[in-house]
């Protein structure tokens, strides 16, 4: 089957979205499948087009529904479509009222649909290879943060419960990831001016910011939406714990009962929460124990046969 998978994420960034498509590209071709990575829908005909992003990959959307519309459409929904779009956005609606199918990436995702629209959606987990731990670094505690500064990912919470936590504390954060926006990236630089023990690393290639990730004590990941987030598939198979903003997206990755939660934006529960993980051993070993459980969720021959499931479940509705 020749699939048009479309992500409006640039080849060359490393932007979630893009993740996931490369990595949905790569299990598609392994079932057998022709597949076809656009920024947004040449034209050119495909058996079935694969959409992220509800409000983005409209044009696509409507283009090839329009061109094909006894074909099958699958649309994957991101954070901000959730989260934001489909409330408010014409074009996000109108793209899942014209998915035959659609993904979300993690369970809680179901409960932001309406009944008609959960009933041809299907959650997919997405998986990590093991990403192998690394040793920590002594003379600190430290706490990695990885993932583009953005808005929608809080992104200097982490360093703004540094001025919650006492003197004695050896917690740094360390920061991974570019700013598109120049404000923010401005707004990083002055935080290393005033906090020694926050570091902006700065966008790194894959490799070396998994190697970061898996020395750290434990992952903190900050955002005010996320649709599923790859940072904490690529924490959980490092084998680092997460602290985690309690949103629906993180806690559909983690799970209701996960202990590594704090209110979202809220830096001085977050100075809380890092400073009883810095001091508690018992108390991380349990966060250790309760994301081992939620690794089981994430291989990549689980992965793989949903999206086989889902598309043969595509062509049998389309016949």
């Amino acid at each position: 089957m020749k699939i048009a998978l479309v992500t409006p994420a640039a080849a060359n960034s490393r932007y979630g979205n893009r993740n996931t498509a490369v990595r949905w590209a790569e299990l598609l071709r392994e079932l057998g499948h022709q597949v076809i990575i656009q920024e947004c829908w040449n034209g050119r005909s495909a058996d079935l087009l694969l959409a992220l992003h509800a409000r983005r990959s409209h044009d696509s959307v409507l283009r090839f529904s329009e061109r094909y519309p006894e074909r099958p459409l699958i649309l994957a929904l991101t954070g901000t479509d959730l989260y934001r779009d489909i409330r408010e956005d014409a074009n996000a609606q109108e793209s899942m009222e014209l998915a035959t199918r659609m993904i979300v990436l993690q369970d809680m995702g179901l409960r932001e649909l309406t009944p008609p629209l959960r009933r041809k959606t299907r959650v997919i987990y997405q998986s990590c290879e093991a990403v192998p731990r690394q040793p920590v670094i002594r003379s600190c505690f430290e706490i990695v943060v990885s993932g583009h500064l953005r808005a929608e990912k809080d992104p200097f919470c982490g360093a703004t419960a540094l001025s919650h936590l006492p003197a004695r504390s050896r917690i740094r954060i360390t920061q991974i990831g570019g700013a598109r926006d120049k404000a923010l990236a401005g707004e990083a630089r002055s935080w290393i001016k005033q906090e020694p023990r926050y570091v902006w690393l700065g966008e790194l290639q894959r490799p070396h910011a998994l190697a970061t990730l898996a020395r750290a004590r434990a992952m903190l990941i900050s955002s005010r939406m996320e649709g599923g987030a790859n940072v904490v598939s690529e924490a959980l198979m490092a084998r680092v714990p997460v602290i985690a903003s309690r949103i629906p997206g993180n806690v559909g990755m983690l799970g209701p009962d996960y202990g590594g939660y704090y209110p979202v934006g809220n830096a001085r529960e977050l100075a809380r929460l890092l400073r009883r993980i810095e001091t508690d051993s018992d108390f991380l070993k349990t966060l250790r124990q309760q994301c081992a459980e939620r690794r089981k969720l994430l291989s990549r021959s689980q992965e793989r046969k949903k999206l086989r499931s889902l598309i043969t479940e595509c062509m049998r509705n389309i016949k």
